[in-house]
């Protein structure tokens, strides 16, 4: 089984290798840094899809589905599964989102194993170092770890929400590894003094995440039904200590009583009040941003998903938590964070042009 399921994710990793590899270009460790950022970026949406759709343990079992390389195979135990409880979280519908989820994430990791042995074999020829390849193959390990305990502790909420902020974290280091490949551009020195408000919209972005994982693992999304009071109050009741109590069954608390209805409307409410001081910051420094014409696009484009966000979020509560809205929300906070990981780069380039004089190539490789 374990060879099998190995020869799916090479199969699939070899798509976008070989689409490197056929381009013929001299660029082609930055351009398979960037695929492999977007591959990730997708798998992360999809993530969310298998999430949003109970598909987290259409296999209860892991890396195979019923001890088989795939759902097909083992259509018979999913098939007397499904049969005991039809509305249970084993389909065979579910079961393949579950599986599919896990191959794309086996296709990313022989991608990242690529990319570190590339980063090894051409770090004379790419000037850097190679360490930040080799983390990030390190982290998709630790992430394969717990999207293993997701499965085997029952979509326990702390595990499932670490999965996703490791999700992040990988995707933000792509992120800064594919602007350090990336060719060299002029910085305004003037917009390196952005760098630390750069820092601090990072960190809100990465808090205000967390915050969205824990609504999303918890299933508080329509705990408060309207917007932009909470079921009519604006400071509704609330139960903080259970509804933020990290180690616990999903919908019990630590006592392993069933989770009150109190706990998950606080969970939503931190999210949402949370979201108004992430939204006016971000807003804010985008429109700072805007004045540096060498920042590009990202300014510009930021404003533009911090609308999109607000109209997601929105939706899932006014619309009743549809599936498009929930799952395009999950992106648009990874799009968020690709933004602002690239404009902390930015900044943090145009600083150090201010105040130490480097050829323009050595500073697109720091």
């Amino acid at each position: 089984m374990l060879f099998q399921l190995g020869i799916i994710g090479l199969l699939l990793a070899l798509i976008p290798l070989t689409y490197v590899m056929v381009r013929g270009s001299r660029d082609r460790y930055r351009k398979l840094v960037w695929i492999t950022t977007f591959l990730t970026l997708d798998l992360i949406m999809f993530g969310s899809f298998t999430r949003l759709t109970d598909s987290g343990l259409g296999c209860p079992d892991w890396p195979g589905c019923y001890g088989r390389a795939t759902p097909f195979h083992a259509s018979e135990a999913i098939r007397a599964a499904e049969a005991l409880m039809p509305t249970g979280p084993v389909t065979m519908a579910k079961a393949w989102i579950e599986m599919l989820h896990r191959y794309f994430a086996m296709a990313v990791g022989v991608l990242l194993i690529t990319l570190a042995f590339l980063a090894w074999r051409k770090r004379k020829e790419l000037c850097q170092p190679p360490w930040l390849a080799t983390g990030l193959l390190v982290l998709v390990c630790i992430q394969g770890a717990f999207g293993a305990w997701t499965v085997t502790m029952k979509l326990q909420p702390i595990i499932v929400g670490t999965h996703l902020m490791l999700a992040m974290l990988l995707l933000s280091g792509l992120i800064w590894l594919g602007s350090r490949n990336d060719r060299p551009r002029q910085h305004d020195p003037g917009s390196g003094k952005l760098y630390l408000p750069a820092l601090i919209g990072t960190a809100l972005l990465v808090i205000q995440i967390a915050l969205g994982g824990w609504v999303s693992t918890n299933y508080a999304v329509l705990a408060c039904t309207d917007f932009p009071l909470c079921n009519g109050e604006l400071v509704p009741r609330m139960d903080f200590q259970h509804g933020f109590t990290l180690w616990r069954e999903l919908g019990k608390t630590a006592a392993g009583d069933y989770i009150p209805r109190e706990a998950l409307v606080a969970i939503h409410w931190v999210h949402r009040m949370f979201a108004f001081v992430v939204l006016a910051y971000l807003g804010w420094f985008a429109m700072r941003a805007r004045r540096y014409p060498a920042l590009g696009r990202s300014p510009r484009l930021l404003l533009l998903f911090l609308g999109l966000q607000l109209l997601t979020g929105l939706s899932n509560i006014v619309l009743d938590w549809p599936l498009v809205a929930a799952v395009a929300h999950n992106g648009g906070a990874a799009v968020l964070l690709l933004l602002m990981v690239r404009l902390v780069y930015n900044t943090r380039l145009a600083r150090q042009s201010a105040t130490v004089p480097i050829p323009a190539v050595s500073a697109a490789r720091t």
